[in-house]
């Protein structure tokens, strides 16, 4: 969970002074790719929603399809920076928003595989992989971090989640293309790692009270269970996957009373940890009612389908204008090429 510390370290140290340079997309902050993870999960809810409400496919079809250039673009744009200073990878992981920001540009990357499935399995394997070979260097780069630094540093925080129980979004492409054992395994050691980080989070929440800017993060904690219950639907599990489709309804709901303390501070680039959490929110309520669960999980599903559609693409928008204008790199203290 989230301490009482301010902006400073050990969430938002500053990278390591570099003498100004000009090239392009030296500074791409890893900021702008949760709410392109959001925008990817809101289109794939959408075309779900075919199914669920008999809405017409196009639209979820059309929002995939610009999403994905919209991911494919600033995907390469972050690998330029990298290239430039590989170096940037670990400063960049240093950082909260930075460690959110390429933990989300992996998962996003499991998403566009089950995009590509209807399309092209092929592709949907190579990108299923390439995204796993992505997180995986995430993963280890963070431990590597964390075990070096003091004590404080080690906090635990939602964006745990993101890093270490992230890759439950793997089976969401895996299993339609038949990779069972794979999605298993992954369930069963992500449920454990999600425990023990809401345990953690507990723990240090009865501690201390989190800090207004930090506070958008709190919203990740409705993922995990979100994704849990999807998964267990997909492998056949229905008892867990209604089990996790309630816990993950009380969750939503303390969200949703607690949103004014969530937004006190105003917007910031963390605000888009409110969008990918919400949108897996409404694909589990989804399918908990095209399992039969009842028209309480279809009203939340298009309740929330509504309510992420209103939100979700507003605060890309502004994230995005942000990295245009060139002011997200400094907000978010992005390293530098």
């Amino acid at each position: 969970m989230l301490d009482n510390q301010s902006r400073k370290a050990p969430y938002f140290p500053p990278p390591k002074p570099i003498a100004p340079k000009s090239g392009l997309f030296q500074r791409t902050p890893p900021a702008v790719f949760p709410p392109i993870f959001g925008l990817m999960g809101l289109g794939l809810a959408w075309r779900r929603a075919g199914e669920s409400f008999a809405l017409p496919q196009d639209i979820g079809e059309l929002m995939l399809g610009a999403v994905s250039l919209l991911f494919l673009f600033s995907v390469a744009a972050y690998l330029i920076k990298l290239m430039r200073r590989p170096a940037v990878f670990v400063e960049d992981l240093r950082v909260l928003p930075g460690r959110a920001g390429l933990a989300a540009m992996g998962l996003t990357g499991y998403l566009l595989a089950a995009v590509l499935i209807i399309y092209s399995p092929t592709w949907a394997i190579v990108t299923l992989c390439l995204s796993g070979m992505w997180h995986l260097a995430v993963v280890i780069a963070v431990i590597r971090i964390l075990i070096a630094s003091a004590p404080e540093a080690r906090v635990v925080t939602p964006v745990w989640h993101l890093t270490f129980v992230g890759f439950i979004i793997g089976p969401i492409a895996a299993l339609p293309l038949g990779f069972h054992l794979y999605s298993y395994v992954i369930f069963w050691i992500t449920l454990v790692i999600a425990v023990g980080i809401y345990a953690a989070s507990a723990l240090a929440f009865a501690k201390k009270s989190v800090p207004a800017p930090l506070r958008p993060l709190l919203a990740i904690h409705l993922a995990p269970t979100s994704l849990l219950g999807t998964v267990a639907y997909l492998m056949g599990d229905v008892q867990m996957g209604i089990a996790f489709a309630y816990i993950s309804v009380l969750i939503f709901a303390i969200l949703v009373l607690s949103a004014l303390w969530l937004t006190k501070d105003g917007f910031s680039p963390l605000w888009g940890a409110f969008t990918f959490p919400l949108v897996a929110f409404s694909t589990l309520m989804q399918i908990a009612y095209l399992a039969g669960e009842g028209s309480m999980f279809r009203i939340l599903g298009g309740g929330s389908l509504i309510i992420a559609t209103l939100i979700i693409p507003p605060i890309a928008v502004k994230i995005f204008k942000l990295w245009a204008k060139g002011v997200l790199a400094v907000k978010t203290n992005a390293a530098q090429a």
